[in-house]
């Protein structure tokens, strides 16, 4: 019989909700066939939840819903959708489009990633933004157009709303776009207890790339155009990206369908809350650990705000602990690891996982 296998490595290990695995037997066992390429009566239903989610009643603009394969692809297709070649995205050192996306974004759209340093919580400041805008007009410099910033933060802290707001107040200054890397955003709304309105169009984002798969669907990510101005570009352009960057899923109800099961009865929530209890109450285990010669054994070293951990441990607890619960290396130097709840994480997982730190005290005492 094969092992189970359960890690804190990453929520992309773990399986899918059982509610989107349904969503998604019940559209195939159908037996209907339907229009391809997102011409759908699904993919149509599940851009108006998106609408009725991010926008107010009140807004008569809708926002554009382009269902792409994976959050690499969202983000490449948002910085197409913004930019021409000769322009540059800010970001910070840390983002995900920097540091885990290889060089697909800057080949792929042919401008250029300008990373700031963040704060010690992983935020990108805004004179820290300013400083990079001093080339704006200068023809033999690359032209700042975007600013994108993740959500929560690569070290799962969360920007604030007033953050968000002031970041957005920088961008139309100085006419740039302010995009949004979502990839867990549901984690973060969870973690204000705000709405994805509040979050998103309430703070002025003008394009979002939103995350499914971490938050328990099996494979599947939008991005959602704000700003109609981007709609427009071009007499339309971004469809035509869309196709471009092979994003374009040829049976695009079976992505849509598992957001319109995500954003039913709030399942988002309840999957990302989950997550996020599940940090805190491992936060609390790892904080029991008693101190060796009235010294800490581990130190937490970033807010946990969401469902990622950030930790230093004994070098020589690595190999023996992520052997049997995988998680990720952060920082070598220091031995700064990360540990990743998700949605079907579980308390005897906990449980299992500090059993196991305790034989390494033991056996090391």
């Amino acid at each position: 019989m094969t092992n189970i296998l359960r890690t804190f490595a990453s929520d992309n290990y773990a399986g899918v909700l059982p509610e989107i695995m349904s969503a998604l037997v019940k559209e195939t066992q159908s037996k209907s066939h339907a229009r391809a390429y997102g011409h759908d009566d699904v993919t149509k239903a599940a851009r108006l939840a998106i609408k009725q989610q991010f926008t107010s009643a009140s807004d008569a603009s809708t926002p554009g819903v382009f269902f792409v394969f994976n959050g690499t692809g969202a983000n490449v297709l948002s910085i197409l959708a913004c930019t021409h070649s000769y322009h540059a995205v800010i970001c910070a050192d840390i983002s995900h489009i920097i540091t885990d996306e290889s060089s697909s974004p800057e080949t792929v759209t042919g401008v250029r990633l300008i990373s700031i340093p963040t704060n010690e919580n992983g935020k990108i400041m805004i004179e820290r933004i300013e400083e990079k805008l001093d080339c704006l007009g200068d023809m033999h410099a690359a032209q700042p157009r975007m600013i994108s910033i993740a959500q929560p933060t690569e070290y799962g802290t969360v920007y604030t709303l007033d953050e968000l707001k002031q970041i957005s107040a920088l961008a139309k200054k100085y006419n740039l776009y302010f995009h949004m890397d979502g990839a867990r955003l549901f984690n973060a709304v969870s973690s204000l207890n705000c709405t994805l309105r509040d979050i998103t169009t309430g703070v002025g984002v003008d394009i979002l790339s939103l995350g499914g798969t971490k938050a328990g669907m099996m494979y599947g990510e939008a991005v959602v155009v704000f700003n109609q101005s981007i709609l427009e570009a071009d007499g339309g352009i971004l469809k035509f990206r869309h196709k471009q960057v092979m994003q374009l899923a040829s049976k695009q109800r079976f992505i849509a369908v598992q957001f319109l099961a995500l954003l039913e009865n709030n399942l988002w929530k309840k999957s990302s809350e989950h997550s996020n209890a599940m940090a805190q109450a491992l936060k609390k285990r790892l904080e029991s650990i008693p101190l060796k010669d009235n010294k800490p054994q581990i130190r937490i070293t970033k807010p946990v705000e969401t469902g990622a951990i950030f930790l230093e441990i004994p070098q020589q607890w690595y190999e023996p602990l992520s052997t049997i619960f995988p998680f990720y290396m952060w920082r070598k130097k220091n031995c700064e690891v990360r540990l990743m709840c998700s949605f079907d994480t579980t308390e005897d997982d906990i449980e299992q996982f500090m059993k196991k730190i305790d034989e390494l005290i033991e056996s090391n005492a």
